[in-house]
């Protein structure tokens, strides 16, 4: 018999230049985005917070309202005014609303749109929004 040696695989493995180039492409386009998203979604959180704070407060409706601007002059909250929150009042108490979009430029001709809206009232419907139909 003859002595039969074992064939060594000399196949690479692994990514090339070209992959990983690609690779790392897609994952600046997300970071980018991500970026430039994250900023509006975090000012979206605080104008939540504002609108929640501003109903605790409670009061009359300029009161509410001069509560929300003083908490959004804090948190740097540009995208809601306190003349933009919707205030409703029944029987369970004061309910507020509001509802915006915000545009984010990606490219030259490019532009993100976000609709966002919140409420405090439980049954979730957004006044603003029915108001901004009309």
């Amino acid at each position: 018999m003859q002595n039969r040696t074992a064939f060594v695989s000399n196949k690479q493995q692994g990514m090339s230049l070209t992959g990983l180039i690609l690779v790392l492409m897609v994952l600046g386009a997300f970071a980018l985005l991500a970026i430039k998203i994250v900023p509006s979604y975090l000012e979206f959180r605080a104008v939540r917070d504002g609108m929640v704070r501003a109903q605790q407060a409670g009061g009359s409706v300029a009161e509410m309202r001069q509560a929300f601007d003083k908490f959004a002059e804090v948190n740097n909250v540009e995208a809601v005014r306190g003349r933009d929150l919707v205030i409703s009042r029944d029987d369970a108490g004061p309910t507020i609303s509001f509802a915006y979009e915000k545009r984010i430029p990606l490219t030259g001709r490019a532009t993100l749109v976000i609709d966002y809206d919140g409420t405090t009232d439980p049954s979730g419907v957004v006044a603003a929004k029915a108001e901004s139909a009309n």
